[in-house]
């Protein structure tokens, strides 16, 4: 369980937190404009995003995402308040609204003057950190000197209170499960997949992104053990490619390797979705109804883990992330807390950390 390790309420020289996440329809006429914004730049044919929509149109053409981040807005804005933070918690998006421009406009017209982020994506790579540090930059340009300076917390992957939810969820999974295959039950760590090229560029000295997941896996993989007394042994695999065949993406697929477990003679699957904060598209499509499905044509009893969406731990750590940042920049020294060997990220990302391949020279937001 999470817990106050700061000692402290005072969030100086902070006055605002900022929810930043990628946005989704929130109906079908939503679907077409939200991918082609998605995908704006990069000659994505129509037919291609006609048949991506499908997936939206499945669920009424809208995505579970935004209604998820209004809840964890309003619990990390209960929560603040439980514990005598005083700090309105704005959200903004990279691909619909609330739109991030409009939300630095709604700040600054508020009268904020400096805001602390924390992204909806818990790990490093381009499209996880350094394309929002970008978006963050091109939404205060207009503002000038309106603009508020923002910062962002750190990567929060192996914070407690995003793992320990993630092991409660695991075992809740693992309990579904026919209780003839549950000890012998494989654990599938499921992430998006990204091009390897991104992969490689992750991070300050490259590889972040797979070799992140890979340690919260462990971690989710021994937690359960110690609280079990079985190591299920784990996986780690990729959903929701979307590059031409020709570009190689991280792999294995998440549908291929459960025909791989069956053609091992594993007994059962539990699908964890360690590469999500929310059970968005991703996770309600390409594991809720492909996966599953998948696992059904093959006769795998297979359960999917919860994300940690609203879990009070994952709440908690937010506002554990929120007085420790403001801490560090008043010059204080307060605990930083992380499981696995690799400890608390960078406060601050390197120069050149997540490269933008198609943009190099893109502005990104400096103080984060």
């Amino acid at each position: 369980m999470t817990s106050d390790t700061t000692g402290s309420r005072d969030v100086s020289p902070y006055n605002a937190l900022l929810l930043v996440s990628f946005g989704g329809p929130e109906g079908p006429d939503d679907v077409l404009p939200f991918l082609e914004n998605v995908t704006h730049g990069r000659g994505i044919p129509r037919e291609r995003l006609l048949e991506v929509g499908e997936h939206y149109i499945g669920f009424g053409g809208v995505s579970p995402i935004n209604a998820q981040n209004r809840a964890l807005v309003a619990a990390i804005g209960a929560d603040l308040a439980a514990y005598g933070v005083t700090l309105p918690v704005y959200w903004g998006n990279r691909n619909w609204a609330p739109y991030l421009g409009d939300t630095f406009a709604r700040m600054a017209d508020d009268g904020v003057t400096r805001v602390l982020a924390i992204l909806t994506s818990a790990y490093s790579s381009y499209s996880g950190c350094r394309q929002y540090r970008e978006n963050l930059a091109a939404a205060a340009a207009p503002l000038g000197e309106r603009a508020p300076q923002v910062d962002r917390v750190r990567h929060y992957f192996n914070h407690p209170g995003f793992v320990e939810p993630m092991v409660a969820g695991t075992r809740a999974a693992i309990d579904e499960l026919p209780e003839a295959v549950r000890r012998d039950a494989r654990l599938v760590f499921v992430t998006h997949s990204v091009p390897t090229a991104m992969n490689a560029a992750s991070g300050p000295d490259g590889g972040a992104y797979e070799t992140q997941h890979r340690d919260v896996a462990r971690l989710v993989t021994a937690g359960l053990a110690a609280a079990t007394g079985t190591d299920h042994g784990f996986d780690l695999v990729y959903c929701s490619r979307s590059g031409p065949p020709t570009q190689p993406w991280l792999e294995p697929d998440v549908n291929d390797h459960l025909e791989s477990l069956v053609e091992a003679e594993v007994p059962a699957a539990v699908l964890v979705p360690i590469g999500f904060v929310s059970d968005h598209m991703e996770v309600k499509f390409d594991l809720d109804t492909e996966a599953l499905a998948t696992a059904g044509r093959l006769g795998l009893p297979c359960t999917r883990a919860a994300t940690v969406g609203t879990d009070p731990r994952f709440v908690a750590a937010v506002r554990e992330l929120v007085l420790e940042r403001a801490a560090l920049v008043r010059g204080e020294g307060p605990l930083r807390p992380a499981l696995g060997a690799l400890g608390p990220s960078h406060d601050q990302c390197p120069a050149g950390c997540c490269a933008n391949e198609r943009d190099p020279q893109r502005p990104a937001l400096s103080g984060a």
